[in-house]
């Protein structure tokens, strides 16, 4: 998987790694079982520092994402608390809708983003 750092990006770099990798899982290129780069050769290969790679990791970590081995590095280990992800999705999105409410986004419109950004990442559920 090649991950993508903007550098000149408001979003913070740990931010960006994070949402690559979870990007990487839902287009199925990345698997549950997976082994990621170390810290070290991860933040070598895109040329950012390891604390900022170390700061992804723990963050994918506590969202359930991934786990952290001794022995085979940051491994790809999908939560499947199915509920508590549709609850923090529920929260996400509702100021979401609700910025596109304000901007006069209807309900079809919404509807067919949200359609179109799951066919995206291969749709499968």
């Amino acid at each position: 998987m090649v991950l993508k750092i903007d550098f000149d990006s408001e979003e913070a770099l740990y931010t960006q790694l994070c949402n690559q990798i979870i990007c990487g899982i839902a287009m199925d290129v990345l698997h549950d079982g997976d082994s990621l780069p170390s810290v070290r050769q991860l933040a070598d290969e895109i040329g950012i520092n390891m604390h900022t790679v170390n700061k992804a990791y723990a963050v994918l970590k506590q969202e359930g994402f991934l786990r952290l081995d001794r022995r085979r590095g940051a491994v790809i280990a999908l939560d499947m608390d199915k509920l508590r992800t549709m609850e923090e999705m529920k929260n996400d999105l509702a100021l979401i809708v609700a910025r596109g409410i304000c901007k006069n986004v209807g309900r079809d419109e919404i509807h067919s983003l949200v359609d179109q950004i799951y066919d995206e990442f291969g749709g499968q559920a």
